[in-house]
Parts: C-alpha cells; sequence; structure tokens
C-alpha cells in the first residue's frame, strides 16, 4: 500500500517536472494525516509555497456557495422545485433560443420555468459569458451595459438582469456548465439580507476559523497570494496576473458564485472535513448530515450525465450532485475512492475531494495556466486514498 512518503515524492516530481510549487492536505476524521508543500509561490522572488500561501481557488468557490445555499435550504427558507422567479421576478419570463430546420435561430417562450434546482446542477441553460454561442453573447452584452451603466455592480444586479437573456435550452432538460452557481449567490443575498461574503463568513469562515479564505483583501493576504503562472509553448513558465484579482480589491462588491474566493490549503480542509464528517468540525455544527447526501446524490438524467461526463477522463465515472461531480462507479472512473465521494476543482490547478464514507477529505492546490488537471488530480487522488488503512 501507499505511504504519505509517496505523496510526497509524488509532489515533489510535479516541481522536479517544471511545476513551480504546489500544496497538499490530507485529513480523517477531523485529524491531519498529512500535509506537504513544495516548489514556489513566485519563481522569480524564489517565495517557497508554505501553509500560509494563499491560492486562487476558482470554481472550487462553488462547493462552497452550495454548501451556503443548502444550509438556507434545510431552514426552510426555499424548496428546490421552486421557480426561481418566486425570489427573482426577472426569471418568470423566460425564453430559449431554438434552431430550425435551416439552421436559423430563433427565440421562443420557455415551456417550463427555470427551477432553483436547475441553478445547483447547471441546467439553467446559461454558460459563462466568454464563449461564443448565442447566449454567452447576449451574456457578454448585458455586463457590458451594466458596467458602463454602475461600473461597480453587486452578483444581485447581475443575476437579475440575466434574467431577460434567452438561455441555450429548455430549462432542466441539458447540462451545462455555467452561470448557475451566480444565481445561488444572488438568492443568498436575497433570502438572507446579506452579503454573499457577510453570510459566509457568519455561517462557515467564522465557525470554522477560516481566517484565510474570502472575497477581499485584507491584512497580509495580498502579500501572501501565489503568483499564477502561464506556460509557453517552449516550456517556460510566465508570471500573469490573477484574473479576476479586481474583485479581491477592498473596494469592490461584486461577489460571484461560480468564483471569486481565495483560500489556504489548510483552511480549505477545514471545510472539507466538515463535509467529510456529517457537516461538523472541531464542535461547530454548519450543516446536517442528510443534506450533505443529497447534495452528494447525483441529480442528472441520462442526457445531462452525457453532456457532463462525455469522453471526460477527468470526471470518468462521476455524476453530478447539487454543485459537485459525485462517483457512481468507480470501475469507469479508474478510482481508488469510495461510491459517494464528491468535490470538484478550480481553473487555476486547485482540487478538493471529499469522502463521507471515510471521514476523508483531500485539497491540493497549484497555479497555473493550463491547470493539468487530469495529470495531476488523478494521481494525488490515487496516493492519497492508497493510503487509507
Amino acid at each position: 500500500m501507499a505511504k504519505f512518503d509517496d505523496l510526497s515524492n509524488l509532489l515533489k516530481k510535479f516541481v522536479e517536472d517544471g511545476l513551480p510549487g504546489c500544496g497538499c492536505a490530507v485529513a480523517k476524521d477531523g485529524k491531519i494525516l498529512y500535509e506537504g508543500y513544495f516548489g514556489y509561490a513566485d519563481l522569480e522572488e524564489k517565495k517557497p509555497i508554505t501553509e500560509d500561501s494563499v491560492f486562487r481557488i476558482f470554481s472550487m468557490t462553488k462547493v462552497v456557495i452550495c454548501t451556503a445555499a443548502l444550509i438556507l435550504f434545510e431552514r426552510g427558507k426555499f424548496l428546490l422545485h421552486e421557480p426561481i422567479y418566486e425570489y427573482l421576478p426577472e426569471y418568470k419570463d423566460t425564453t430559449v433560443f431554438v434552431t430550425d430546420s435551416e439552421g436559423k435561430v430563433h427565440v421562443e417562450k420557455a415551456k417550463n420555468p427555470m427551477l432553483i434546482k436547475h441553478a445547483f446542477t447547471m441546467a439553467v441553460g446559461l454558460p459563462y459569458h466568454f464563449g461564443d454561442s448565442p447566449t454567452a453573447r447576449e451574456m457578454r452584452r448585458v455586463k457590458e451595459e451594466l458596467k458602463a451603466k454602475y461600473g461597480k455592480y453587486d452578483i444581485v444586479t447581475e443575476a437579475r438582469a440575466m434574467g431577460s437573456v434567452p438561455v441555450a435550452f429548455e430549462p432542466g432538460t441539458r447540462w451545462l456548465y455555467g452561470y448557475g452557481h451566480d444565481i445561488l449567490a444572488a438568492l443568498i443575498q436575497v433570502i438572507s439580507g446579506k452579503t454573499v461574503g457577510e453570510f459566509l463568513y457568519d455561517e462557515i469562515f467564522g465557525p470554522l476559523g477560516m481566517d484565510s479564505t474570502g472575497y477581499r483583501f485584507h491584512g497580509d493576504i495580498k502579500e501572501r497570494m501565489v503568483s499564477c503562472y502561464k506556460k509557453n509553448e517552449n516550456g517556460t513558465w510566465e508570471k500573469v496576473s490573477g484574473f479576476l484579482d479586481e474583485y479581491h480589491q477592498p473596494d469592490a462588491i461584486y461577489e460571484a458564485g461560480g468564483a471569486g474566493l481565495y483560500s489556504t490549503v489548510r483552511d480549505y480542509l477545514k471545510f472539507s472535513q466538515m463535509l467529510a464528517n456529517g457537516g461538523c468540525y472541531n464542535g461547530h455544527r454548519i450543516i446536517s448530515r442528510k443534506t450533505i447526501d443529497l447534495m452528494r446524490t447525483n441529480q442528472l438524467n441520462e442526457q445531462q450525465l452525457k453532456d457532463f461526463n462525455f469522453n471526460n477522463p477527468y470526471l470518468a465515472g462521476y455524476g453530478y450532485g447539487l454543485g459537485v461531480r459525485t462517483l457512481m462507479n468507480p470501475a469507469e472512473g479508474n478510482s481508488n475512492s469510495s461510491v459517494g465521494e464528491f468535490g470538484w476543482t478550480g481553473a487555476l490547478g486547485t482540487y478538493v475531494s471529499i469522502d463521507p464514507s471515510e471521514g476523508f477529505s483531500v485539497v491540493y492546490m497549484h497555479q497555473t495556466i493550463p491547470n493539468m488537471e487530469v495529470y495531476h488530480h488523478l494521481r494525488v487522488r490515487a496516493v492519497a486514498y492508497g493510503c487509507l488503512r
């Protein structure tokens, strides 16, 4: 069987093979079993990655946001089958882009309302705005108009405006990665009466002692941020600005649901251990065990599963729950983790695996473009789970 020395050796090899730096931690039943940091947070300054290094977690924000929204769900603040328009009226008259037999695109009224569950499961039909579909182009236009009108604006303002955009398909019928969790962030703010950041701090970050996790720079967070590197065609690394860093500035007000948080390996490990151990960590109850079970239950139908993991070795064997991948078939996934193991990843190379059946979780982070997730994350998963006795 594997030993944690094997995990250290793997991470060292990542760096020896050219990765600027990385960090990883593994815990079980509330206790840290392994923590290792290798390489540099900044190559030019020769600043090492340590337990205090702060990473942009991008889409691992989604797991936090979905957990926060489910806290409101289990308090009876909304139901999953309710239409989004009951809370954001702008989604009352959803329209859909439809392509006819001649390839011409037109807009029709949606047959069914967009539900809150659809926002959790990426079934709303709203991608991200940087694509080239008719819906993405319309979303880009909306963002440009909001910026021209307001300069800075919050997630509720944006989500309300997106209600006018024709979606890519009939809500609930397909799976499309994109804007759903940003709608959830807006719902959190509307329902709770707090900003997204305030709600996350009060309900999750504060109780768990996640002092180095948030949207805004404060204290020495900016100085502790790991630099972002882009790999050039000749194999060299070029330092680049961290995209979305504008929203970390103290005067920013935009707090998205799909990306935007920063964290440390150790902070996110606390969050992952809370979810791995039935919603409780270090004596603080955050969410119920049964709600976590619902979160990690596959929610997709056959067509949506094809949209989600079709020919993708990274997601092979997984379904999609309420905002998280969830392992359905270890054989198809070539995975030594458990059925029901769940988590997500981030655009710059962050990764979390949460296994309630073992009280076990793994957090790994680096900051590169491309994120090389298949090579790095699946090896980390194999070795970390290989250490379980």
